[in-house]
């Protein structure tokens, strides 16, 4: 039986001189995931092309094949967080997504890459809700916003990695349609791009060994004074007695991630298909506005939600993403609905930066209210919504209106508008929808600890 109180909050942490250690070597980690993610979307062509596959599949690759086993795996490897050493979670996770990477390099057709790509989701889901939780016991609750902020720039950092990097390799590969390599013989050059970036995860998870397991922090109690050990029922009513803002914050996120899977899967084939860029290209022009915009955007986020915080407001997260809401619908679909390539570089940059003002906030606010046992879970039901409507619909409907709405792969500008716009308002809506309940959910958390 446990008691609604919290271990003392104010117990000794760890040197934020070390912190900032572990959030370097997360946010590298991160950004090798989102490497391995994002580089199927600068070979859209070639693929299409040897495989016979259509925008919509390509759309599905992008998405559903990754989200799907993502979403499936995050719920169990989620409790695993909660119960088990999460940094040997993570070195295990890395050294999964990595192997599967590789092997996308040998499938022979669309459902072969389909099941290597659910191989890779499979690999990156426990990734985030470890690492949020190890930051949580890291960092005070006033710096939590930047921390994981910080940590979440590894989306930009590797979606940016994986179009300049993997632009070049591309443009460079392109003057050899085929390679021969021992053991695999000859192959497309393409399927090279995937050995190439898988091979770094034995670095990776060889670099999680040098950060250690923190200690659990803000854990319920039992009766007698003990770390309560939650069953599956018992961390289902704690999310239960705070469903409103699981759901509101879960929603935030869904069509931020939305927006920003549909960004990232397509802009570089709007490039190639609107103004007739090569792959490196368009790689290189995204990947800049991505690793600036995007990472001084979640940056900025962190920043201000914390701030807010700490002068007592506390929807801050939620005041926050109403700002990238209203930016987002600004500026996106301008950009890719303006027929100059130099505009649309110029409005993708605001864009970008409004668009990452939250990435890291809304996970920041969850950890703020819930107990310690609980938090891996919570994370991973959030990323479970995320990748079930963000990541499966946002590089899909792009490609559906593609091929069913405009009937005309050469609209993907318009199709990628009518997406992120339409996100961007469903967005806004839900974040001033949840206000009010999650300013009663962090308040009776904060009087609890601070009893």
């Amino acid at each position: 039986m446990t008691q609604p109180a919290i271990s003392p909050a104010k117990a000794a942490k760890p040197g934020l001189g070390y912190a900032w250690y572990v959030v370097i070597v997360l946010t590298a980690i991160y950004m090798l995931s989102f490497v391995d993610r994002q580089i199927l979307s600068l070979l859209v062509g070639p693929i299409k092309r040897d495989l016979a596959i259509s925008d919509t599949r390509i759309g599905l690759l992008q998405g559903l094949s990754f989200a799907l086993f993502y979403t499936v795996m995050g719920l169990p490897l989620g409790r695993a967080a909660d119960k088990r050493n999460r940094r040997n979670l993570i070195a295990g996770c890395i050294l999964v997504w990595s192997l599967f990477t590789g092997l996308c390099s040998v499938a022979k057709s669309f459902w072969t890459l389909f099941l290597t790509r659910i191989g890779v989701g499979v690999g990156e889901a426990g990734l985030s809700p470890a690492a949020y939780s190890m930051l949580a016991d890291y960092f005070p609750s006033e710096r939590l916003g930047v921390a994981i902020s910080i940590y979440y720039m590894g989306v930009f950092l590797g979606s940016g990695a994986a179009l300049l990097v993997g632009g070049s390799i591309v443009d460079a590969l392109v003057r050899s349609p085929l390679i021969t390599l021992p053991l695999l013989g000859t192959i497309a050059s393409w399927r090279v791009t995937f050995l190439l970036v898988g091979l770094p995860g034995l670095v990776f998870a060889a670099l999680v060994y040098t950060i250690r397991e923190p200690l659990r922090r803000d854990l319920l109690k039992a009766a007698d004074g003990r770390a309560a050990q939650l069953s599956l029922g018992q961390s289902i009513t704690e999310m239960s007695r705070r469903w409103t803002s699981l759901i509101g914050l879960s929603f935030v996120t869904v069509f931020q991630a939305l927006a920003n899977y549909a960004l990232t899967a397509w802009s570089p084939t709007f490039f190639i298909r609107v103004h007739g860029w090569t792959a490196g290209q368009a790689g290189r022009a995204l990947a800049w506005i991505l690793v600036t915009a995007g990472c001084l955007g979640i940056y900025a986020g962190g920043v201000l939600s914390d701030r807010w915080l700490r002068r007592g407001v506390a929807e801050a997260p939620l005041k926050v993403s109403t700002v990238s809401a209203l930016g987002t619908m600004l500026f996106l679909p301008a950009a890719l609905l303006v027929s100059q390539p130099g505009w649309t570089l110029a409005l993708l940059v605001p864009g970008v930066f409004f668009l990452a003002l939250p990435m890291g906030i809304v996970v920041a606010a969850l950890q703020r209210i819930f107990p310690n046992q609980v938090r891996g879970q919570v994370s991973a039901l959030l990323l479970f919504l995320l990748n079930l409507g963000g990541l499966s619909l946002g590089p899909l409907l792009p490609g559906v209106f593609n091929d069913y709405l405009f009937h005309n792969g050469k609209m993907v500008g318009a199709s990628l508008a009518l997406t992120i716009g339409g996100a961007g308002v469903l967005m806004l809506l839900a974040a001033m929808a949840t206000y009010r309940p999650y300013r009663g959910h962090y308040q009776a958390l904060q009087a609890v600890a601070e009893r």
